[in-house]
């Protein structure tokens, strides 16, 4: 099935840290068009900007220039407020650091973007069923992150982005400090995401991962490449 809707576009894009000396450009004017139910990784060396990307594209970080447009929505100038919302429902992000809360338990911290939107409560305790299920953490549901490996905190980070069900999942280094056989099988949740409908932009340097995208780009001084490796 052909893929011509835009779900992201950024325009002339830009990011600047710092003034003066300490003046750090991130991202220069970069252009970035992501379509409905494509696999878009971005590689790039570290340092290059590939975060900071990923927090525009959610509306976490706002840009020194240009546009972000996401789902129709120009994030630049919208609320604190518009943004939580409009994250929460749109868009799943797992972080680089999983950012789960150490004092919820598995089940409460992918229950916790549905609370927000105060979903009902039998809607939040089967969603979170389903998704301990997918996932394979039916033994871990009332453990706390500290009591969990760093694959199994990372599939509850999977799980909490994909509480409210979003059409968009950002994933930012998810094999990076896993080995390999939960590497492998991240890959086939990944897949059976974007079977599933997701569109998914994904910042990684692992090779398996790079391997089922549709595009995969170059991040490299500010600018996006067509990545051919």
């Amino acid at each position: 099935m052909a893929r011509t809707e835009a779900i992201v576009v950024a325009s002339s894009l830009s990011k600047t840290y710092g003034t003066g000396d300490a003046r750090l450009d991130v991202l220069n004017n970069l252009d970035l068009e992501v379509r409905d139910s494509e696999i878009v990784v971005i590689g790039g060396p570290s340092g290059s900007g590939k975060t900071t990307l990923l927090n525009l594209i959610a509306g976490i970080d706002r840009p020194t220039g240009g546009k972000i447009v996401v789902f129709g929505e120009d994030l630049v100038f919208r609320t604190e407020d518009f943004l939580a919302s409009f994250r929460c429902g749109h868009i799943g992000f797992v972080f680089q650091s999983y950012n789960l809360v150490s004092t919820l338990t598995v089940a409460e911290n992918i229950a916790f973007p549905m609370e927000w939107l105060q979903k009902p409560e039998e809607h939040i305790r089967n969603r979170v069923e389903k998704l301990v299920e997918t996932m394979e953490l039916e033994k871990r549901i009332n453990h706390f992150p500290f009591q969990l490996s760093g694959g199994e905190q990372q599939r509850v980070a999977f799980a909490r982005a994909l509480s409210n069900d979003p059409p968009l999942l950002l994933v930012d280094e998810p094999t990076g400090n896993l080995d390999r056989k939960t590497s492998s099988r991240l890959a086939q949740i990944l897949r059976m995401l974007n079977e599933d409908g997701k569109t998914i932009i994904i910042a990684t340097h692992d090779q398996q991962v790079s391997d089922m995208a549709d595009r995969r780009l170059w991040l490299e001084e500010g600018k996006l490449l067509t990545w051919n490796e």
